[in-house]
């Protein structure tokens, strides 16, 4: 279903303060915001009910349990059990449904784990997000976008390009979802840094965080632009 002044898109997070900069880029090409958080979705078919692509956003670190496998102690990771119970089956409903879907960061690492992937809990050595007084900041690194894959088909290019990252968990080749294709890799330790299903329309997960605006190239925005356009064509 269609909104009034656009296409409705599905932005789960874990509450409205986090979600501002993604429903913004969501905004910005015309899409209309449904927020799935915990605390206002009672059910998978409330979360699923008219809308018409999702975007799966940062946050907390996915629990293990969810990829079979215990919580390392030392991984200095931190939890929201709420959003993956929630997350995990709305995401596996649209991709039953093939909704357009684009998964940032966390959302990338739900889309690996809900595909029968797992995770890295920590990278030991990883440079990432960086913590100044009371402000937490990103770190960058350069990636390789695969030419001809859909994410350098839908931001224009391919190459090399310097983006950032907040992260400190992970996905390599190991870790991988059989049902997806590695799209972009980081030049530093050669984790995926894009995901993407060959078995659906439009189903694109990045590492990065491209709704952080002027820490990424402009032309990254085009991600935000197709779900719109995908969304809006959504039979």
């Amino acid at each position: 279903m269609k909104g009034t002044k656009g296409p409705i898109i599905g932005l789960t997070c874990s509450d409205v303060n986090r979600s501002l900069p993604y429903a913004s880029m969501v905004e910005k090409f015309g899409g209309v915001v449904k927020l799935i958080t915990p605390s206002n979705i009672d059910s998978v078919s409330q979360a699923i009910n008219n809308i018409d692509g999702l975007m799966l956003a940062g946050g907390a670190d996915v629990h293990p349990k969810h990829y079979g496998e215990d919580s390392d102690p030392d991984s200095g990771s931190w939890y929201n059990e709420d959003l993956d119970d929630m997350e995990i089956p709305i995401l596996e409903s649209a991709l039953e449904t093939d909704l357009p879907i684009l998964a940032i960061c966390r959302g990338m690492q739900v889309l690996n784990v809900s595909m029968g992937g797992s995770l890295i809990q920590h990278i030991e050595g990883h440079n990432g997000e960086q913590v100044e007084g009371d402000d937490r900041l990103s770190s960058y690194h350069r990636i390789f976008l695969s030419p001809g894959c859909k994410l350098s088909a839908t931001v224009g290019s391919g190459g090399f390009v310097r983006v950032n990252h907040r992260h400190h968990q992970g996905i390599a080749e190991a870790q991988k979802s059989n049902d997806l294709m590695a799209s972009a890799w980081s030049m530093e330790d050669g984790l995926v840094e894009g995901l993407e299903s060959p078995n659906h329309r439009w189903v694109l997960g990045v590492q990065f965080h491209p709704e952080r605006r002027g820490e990424i190239p402009p032309h990254f925005d085009k991600l935000f632009e197709t779900l719109i356009f995908k969304a809006s064509t959504t039979t």
